[in-house]
């Protein structure tokens, strides 16, 4: 390690892929330093999108270090370490976003408390959160326990029991704590040279715990720092759904207990986490499935219910039903109005009353017809159907009703569909507003405050967009902690308004806000692709005898017919290298066929505006008429 201190302080950011999110992160680093003298590091593990020309063009006081693979955040964050010239080495994540006195206020505590060895910060997420992983404790065997048995969620500010993210002490109190997140990570440079480096046994996760605990044991003293806030756009709240997450996470403790625990502590401790990995992993996957089908299950029980009712009234009049209609047509019944709802996105949010009528008589239609096709022996009366349809509208309507005004705005049949914006600046936003009318076509009305306006006068808006050219970050992270709302989206405009960097919700990461790319990602129309694909695959599938002499890879045609069907690809797609070329494409499915296919062109601008414009305009006719004119290269 290099034990020159010709700076204040070193900053040492590890990137991957997050370009725009690292531009705004150094665009505060670069504003935090005014005043003190500091050297900032990137180490980019092998990107693929336009990090590296950014950079250069950008910042070209930044010292940029090029790995040609991934090797990892432990790793990487050693490279610069061991470069590194400041007093101070703090290890900083791309994505997030430092106030302008951050630094001169953490160094100057650092200054005051020498026994301070390492310190971390208030952190927010993009809704102005707070995330618990700012102060966490050494998950010891015990503490792990209440972690994993979710102990510590049940009672969070147990001094006990809460200990793994300290629950007992405030958000807004300096105190020490035993472990830092890597996210902001604040050391002096003599404790890590009496300390060692990361431990790079830890390729992801962990190491920040490792690293802390070291500090301890040396003797020095680990801070959370409440005097001053960063936005951590993806902190840990916003990936522990994650399957991956849980695997790569809790193997990380397995190598930090291996290390520092004794032989049989270690050994118990392995045994609850990899207990944990397939509890946690089951409870997720069980509290999605609940979540997404409770209410559809309740509604199925519930029209049946109703209909059966409707056979008994009628049986007391006088009139016999057939057994096979109880027995098997209302449930098929009940089933069919269901589905049709589902698919109709009648259970996507906002809710609206017109969608479960459009969808109960969407689903009439087949019943009909199918009734129509029966012999004449099981046609019993098309009246008991369409009376059954207006039960179901009914229901619909009632149960809604119902939910809207006891579920907490859960079931809001009030909200609106087109947002309202307001922008804070202190200069002109006609560059903004001209963005979002070009991007956004569900736009109410947009306003715009040279202040920072507070409390119930934010009330009425949906989406606040802070410009960062002309409010201090500082500003805009201090209006978001103090102002944040679970319904609410935060968003912040740089400099050059092309894009806006938020997070719509604590349950997913950080988001990147481009022509409003992510529509593409909706409930809706996911739902939509895959039924496209999965109908069509079929439908090529069963013509094969007569399509496939088409093509001269008869083997690929029919290989991507089969992956398509079975949901690995799509029809339409972006290559793994167009997505990592164009961060602001969304992550979806690769796909046999790409949006440029439809004019058979070269020119990578064009191909560009094409890929944005399916993200941006998805439907199932673009995909129909995408693969009806370049059907000859489904057996690439």
């Amino acid at each position: 390690m290099n034990n020159e201190t010709t700076y204040d302080l070193s900053v040492i950011i590890v990137n991957y892929n997050v370009q725009y999110f690292l531009d705004q992160c150094l665009d505060s680093v670069k504003k935090a330093s005014c005043r003190l003298k500091v050297e900032v590091f990137v180490v980019d593990n092998s990107s693929k999108d336009d990090s590296l020309r950014m950079v250069s063009e950008k910042y070209p006081e930044v010292e940029l270090i090029v790995n040609s693979e991934n090797v990892g955040f432990s790793r990487a964050n050693n490279q610069a370490i061991q470069l590194a010239r400041g007093k101070f080495i703090l290890l900083l994540n791309p994505d997030t976003v430092v106030g302008e006195d951050t630094f001169e206020r953490t160094l100057s505590y650092m200054e005051e408390f020498p026994k301070t060895g390492g310190l971390g910060i208030r952190m927010i997420d993009g809704r102005g959160n707070f995330l618990p992983e700012s102060k966490r404790g050494l998950p010891s065997p015990m503490v792990a326990f209440y972690k994993i048995f979710g102990l510590s969620s049940l009672f969070p500010k147990s001094k006990r029991f809460g200990q793994y993210h300290f629950g007992h002490i405030p958000e807004n109190e300096t105190t020490e704590i035993d472990v830092l997140s890597g996210a902001f990570m604040l050391m002096r440079k003599e404790t890590l040279i009496e300390t060692g480096l990361l431990d790079e046994n830890f390729f992801m996760y962990g190491e920040d715990i490792d690293l802390s605990y070291r500090i301890q044991l040396a003797g020095y003293k680990n801070i959370y720092y409440a005097d001053s806030s960063i936005i951590h756009y993806k902190g840990e709240s916003t990936k522990k759904g994650s399957a991956n997450y849980v695997f790569v996470f809790y193997r990380a403790m397995i190598i930090f207990a291996r290390k520092h625990f004794s032989q049989n502590n270690a050994w118990i401790y392995s045994l609850f986490i990899n207990l944990a990995i397939y509890l946690r992993a089951s409870f997720a996957l069980l509290g999605r499935l609940i979540k997404k089908l409770a209410l559809p299950f309740t509604d199925f029980g519930l029209i049946t219910w109703g209909l059966f009712a409707l056979t008994n009234y009628w049986t007391n009049a006088g009139i016999e039903f057939p057994v096979e209609l109880i027995i098997y047509s209302i449930p098929i019944y009940g089933i069919t109005w269901v589905f049709s709802n589902f698919f109709q996105g009648s259970y996507d949010k906002p809710i609206r009353l017109f969608k479960f009528i459009r969808g109960t008589l969407v689903g009439t239609i087949p019943i009909l017809l199918a009734y129509g096709l029966l012999p004449k022996e099981f046609q019993f009366s098309r009246l008991f159907i369409l009376i059954g349809a207006a039960w179901t509208i009914i229901y619909y309507i009632i149960s809604r009703l119902y939910l809207h005004f006891t579920i907490n705005g859960k079931f809001d049949l009030l909200s609106r569909t087109k947002s309202r914006f307001l922008i804070f600046t202190r200069s002109s936003s006609d560059l903004i507003q001209d963005q979002l009318k070009y991007s956004h076509g569900e736009i109410s009305e947009i306003n715009e405050s040279t202040e920072l306006i507070e409390g119930k006068d934010l009330k009425k808006f949906d989406v606040l967009i802070y410009d960062s050219s002309s409010l201090s970050y500082r500003e805009i992270i201090d209006h978001m902690r103090q102002n944040r709302d679970v319904g609410r989206s935060y968003k912040i405009a740089p400099e050059h308004v092309d894009y806006f960097i938020g997070s719509d919700s604590i349950d997913t990461k950080g988001e990147l806000y481009i022509l409003n790319l992510n529509t593409l990602l909706s409930e809706e129309n996911k739902r939509k692709k895959r039924t496209f694909d999965w109908s069509f695959s079929l439908f090529l599938l069963i013509l094969l005898p007569f399509n496939i002499w088409s093509y001269s890879n008869k083997k690929g045609y029919l290989n991507n017919l089969i992956s398509i069907l079975i949901g690995r690809i799509s029809f339409i797609g972006f290559t793994e290298n167009t997505r990592m070329k164009d961060v602001r494409l969304p992550k979806i499915k690769p796909g046999v066929l790409q949006p440029s296919d439809i004019l058979g062109i070269q020119e990578e601008s064009v191909i560009e505006k094409l890929n944005l414009l399916y993200a941006r305009d998805y439907s199932m006719r673009k995909d129909f008429s995408i693969v009806l004119k370049a059907w000859k290269k489904l057996d690439r």
